[in-house]
């Protein structure tokens, strides 16, 4: 019966100050993609001409057949009796060659292509992210506009862009949103697909995989290729730690080049580094040349054309940066990091709109009171954390046989996500009084806080390992805490167990969990933070690497810190025995209360303690 805190909560913010809406850099310019339009409509009227070309002599001979009287017939043709025969040496030979050729077909690319039409994301449909997306603005416009960049400004447009973040806050949703906008072919791969089982066939995917982006990028004027968990294939090259004879250890070098593994990170680097390269005519065409030019003089030397500039934006998502090769991150190839951190409170405040305004809800939820108290309760949720409780929502709504979500909805689908599904036992009368004791204990020492706490879920419903809990979090968004918010959490960990004390003169093994939180607290404020009598830090850096992680245990281990964690927990128990003798009907309150609803949310565990404190005062 721990005192669980599923969510944290932050400040309201005014709904008209939110999030800024989809303004100037949401939307590229339609100028931005006339040099891609351009060459789009220069490359279908030269394929026109090619294909009108070719039908003409067909188009000719067939038309004098027609004159002649003389038309072509169609139909199979007759192999005759012996057909089988000819047949079967061919059809074996056919079976032998494929069988030669599965190597190759293991090479070819494990790309998905979407056109521009099939992405139905675009910037307006990102929120949440709006620093990033201002940055992807910008790079997008440049790319666009890579002629007049390079041509008439001299520049360099960037050809590679890194986002990294945690899982769920938007980076692929972005990528999509980017080609959406550009109006240019849009190449996904995973990283883990281009893997192959045959020596070699690995780095040969990835070679398939950028030439179809520069045969894409020729036809279109530009192509995006999007590599998901970057980092399956180019992971940081280095040495490997072997034993030497006698116990002693080495480092030996190991030529990653040399396997299969370091080849896929070498050709990657290439292969970023490569973009201009001919195409297989303009091979031929140079070759042509230099064989000609063999037989001219110097001075008459024919020149060959530079490679044409390949518009392609190539874009890695990972999640491990820090394990990528450095050689990647250079300028050249990822030439910016975009970090996807997890939305602020506006950025949540934001998202629920967008996600809500897509999903059928219930009238309570258009005021703007509710959807700012999820934003709060819901610090360090990503996107797709807060778009997948509302499905979740919605599945609760349908549940119960209603076609639209509701708030008492998403707040099931929190703790079902965050705690876990409620598994209903069948409690003893005594179990279950004291169950309930002890959860209107915490409620009560939360509430009574010094930092003052949002109550949100006081339940006795079995959910997992807790048969019990009580949901609290901050009334505004905190990123560091003080000694006396450390000490209220302590308290409000003691409360369950000194209600049951109160009320049943003994506790029973339900504290357990609350003591370890407790003791957890109190030993990193005494050897962590500074908060006790010495200054000490059991966390010092001892040549460059933490010394140990289990700062608890170090602590313990001492008799001076472990006397003082002692004294700093029985100081806070006595405080919080007393609160509650003080506050004993506020206690009864919430657990008669528990006793007969078994779950009270925000508002309804306000009103039991409200109802108490007036009778209170009516006395």
């Amino acid at each position: 019966m721990e005192p669980t805190s599923p969510a944290e909560v932050e400040p309201k913010a005014d709904p008209k100050k939110a999030a800024p809406k989809p303004d100037a850099f949401r939307a590229v310019a339609e100028e931005h993609r006339a040099g891609v339009h351009k060459l789009r409509e220069k490359n279908r009227l030269r394929r026109l001409r090619f294909v009108a070309l070719l039908a003409l002599p067909v188009a000719i001979y067939f038309g004098r057949r027609a004159i002649e009287g003389n038309p072509i017939g169609f139909g199979l043709p007759s192999l005759g009796p012996d057909a089988m025969f000819i047949l079967l040496p061919i059809l074996l030979i056919a079976v032998i060659g494929a069988m030669m050729l599965m190597p190759l077909a293991q090479g070819k690319s494990p790309h998905i292509r979407y056109s521009p039409d099939q992405l139905d994301v675009r910037f307006d449909d990102v929120r949440g992210v709006d620093v990033v997306l201002e940055e992807v603005t910008r790079t997008l416009q440049i790319f666009l506009t890579y002629k007049e960049f390079r041509e008439d400004l001299g520049g360099n447009p960037r050809r590679g862009i890194l986002f990294e973040g945690k899982p769920g806050t938007g980076k692929t949703h972005l990528a999509k949103a980017m080609s959406s906008e550009a109006g240019v072919p849009f190449f996904f791969v995973s990283a883990p697909a281009f893997q192959s089982m045959f020596f070699g066939m690995t780095a040969f995917k990835i070679r398939s995989f950028f030439k179809e982006l520069k045969k894409a990028a020729r036809k279109e004027g530009g192509a995006i290729g999007f590599i998901e968990e970057i980092d399956a294939v180019g992971g940081r090259r280095g040495g490997v730690e072997q034993i030497a004879p006698h116990g002693r250890s080495s480092m030996t070098s190991w030529r990653m080049g040399t396997t299969d593994a370091g080849s896929m990170v070498n050709e990657l680097l290439i292969q970023l580094q490569s973009f201009d390269t001919p195409a297989f005519w303009g091979r031929m065409k140079n070759r042509f040349i230099d064989l000609v030019n063999m037989f001219r003089s110097t001075k008459n030397q024919i020149r060959k054309k530079p490679a044409p500039y390949s518009n392609i934006l190539i874009i890695g998502a990972t999640n491990r940066a820090d394990s990528l090769d450095p050689a990647l991150m250079r300028p050249g190839r990822f030439d910016r990091t975009l970090y996807f951190d997890l939305p602020g409170r506006a950025g949540r405040r934001d998202l629920i709109n967008y996600f809500l305004d897509k999903r059928s809800h219930a009238g309570e939820l258009n005021g703007p009171e509710l959807r700012d108290e999820l934003a709060s309760m819901t610090l360090g949720y990503s996107p797709a954390m807060l778009e997948h409780i509302l499905d979740e929502a919605l599945v609760w709504a349908i549940r119960d046989g209603r076609k639209e979500l509701s708030w008492r909805d998403i707040q099931r689908a929190r703790l079902s996500e965050e705690i876990g599904l409620a598994n209903p036992v069948a409690y003893s009368m005594r179990e279950r009084d004291l169950i309930a004791t002890h959860e209107a204990g915490h409620a009560v020492a939360a509430y009574m806080s010094e930092s003052k706490r949002k109550l949100e879920v006081l339940s006795i419903i079995k959910r997992r390992e807790a048969l019990g809990l009580l949901a609290h979090s901050d009334t505004e968004e905190k990123f560091t805490r003080t000694k006396s918010e450390l000490e209220s959490t302590i308290k409000i960990a003691f409360g369950g167990m000194c209600a049951e004390q109160i009320f049943f003169g003994e506790s029973g093994t339900g504290p357990s969990s609350d003591l370890t939180a407790a003791t957890a607290i109190a030993a990193q404020m005494i050897g962590s933070f500074g908060m006790g009598s010495s200054l000490v830090s059991y966390e010092a850096v001892n040549n460059g690497a933490h010394s140990s992680p289990n700062i608890v245990a170090k602590v313990l281990s001492n008799d001076d810190t472990k006397r003082e964690v002692e004294e700093l927990l029985k100081r806070h128990k006595d405080q919080v025995t007393y609160t509650l003798e003080q506050n004993r009907d506020i206690v009864e309150a919430l657990r008669d209360a528990l006793l007969e609803h078994e779950e009270l949310l925000g508002d309804e565990i306000m009103a039991v303690i409200e109802q108490a404190l007036a009778r209170r005062k009516s006395i």
